[in-house]
């Protein structure tokens, strides 16, 4: 008996080490069944064989990406061309030149923002929310407005003036605005003096003064009277910049 259990002591002994260095090797894969980055030769995996999405972006070093494969979409994951859909607005930065644009938001739509395309300012826009914009043929500007660049044909009396200037889109000027313009160059007012819009007293019921302007930019004053005796002059209109 002794014998024999001697004769099975290598094959024993080697079964033993075998059955050791399984269960060993078992032991080392179960703690080493993670890999890290450290145990992958740089280059040796090719990028078919990365699940998509199993790389964060932080994890990508700038510009290790070509431009060209972001711009042919040669990239699976990478589209071509990105829509609106897929960018976050709140990660852009105002685009360039759009501060001269934030007075915009008081537009109703696009649509009326149309004729300022081309405006580098808002001088140069031809219309604003549908309205001409600038001086008309024989008009001048002067102190924001547009100021009729000649007398009235005939004269008038104040009231009639008015209305006349009235159906024009315009007004009868101030008597300091109207001596202020008086002597602007290649400017001349009628030889009789014209009109202002300044009432300068009442004398009665539906009688009194208004203003008037003498070429020489003097403010003198005429007389109106619904009962009596007017006096007539000439007049100029201003017209708003906007009609």
């Amino acid at each position: 008996m002794s014998q024999g259990m001697r004769r099975n002591g290598p094959a024993v002994a080697l079964a033993a080490m075998a059955l050791f260095v399984a269960l060993g090797g078992s032991v080392y894969a179960a703690t080493k069944g993670r890999i890290d980055g450290r145990a992958v030769r740089a280059k040796s995996l090719p990028g078919n064989r990365l699940k998509l999405h199993s790389v964060a972006g932080n994890r990508l070093r700038p510009h290790s990406i070509p431009a060209a494969a972001l711009q042919t979409g040669v990239l699976g994951a990478v589209p071509a061309t990105l829509t609106g859909a897929q960018i976050d607005e709140g990660t852009l930065g105002q685009v360039p030149r759009a501060t001269h644009a934030e007075t915009a938001d008081f537009a109703a739509s696009a649509d009326d923002a149309q004729t300022a395309l081309n405006a580098v300012n808002a001088v140069d826009a031809q219309t604003v929310n549908g309205h001409s914009a600038g001086c008309q043929p024989g008009t001048q500007l002067f102190a924001g407005a547009c100021w009729q660049a000649s007398p009235s044909f005939a004269p008038a009396t104040a009231p009639q003036a008015a209305i006349e200037c009235a159906k024009q889109g315009g007004t009868l000027p101030t008597a300091l605005d109207l001596a202020a313009f008086a002597v602007q160059p290649n400017v001349k007012l009628d030889e009789g003096g014209e009109w202002s819009s300044d009432i300068v007293s009442f004398t009665g019921k539906n009688a009194y003064a208004v203003a008037t302007v003498s070429p020489a930019g003097v403010v003198e004053s005429g007389v109106f009277n619904a009962g009596g005796s007017s006096e007539s002059f000439h007049y100029r209109c201003v017209i708003p910049l906007v009609v």
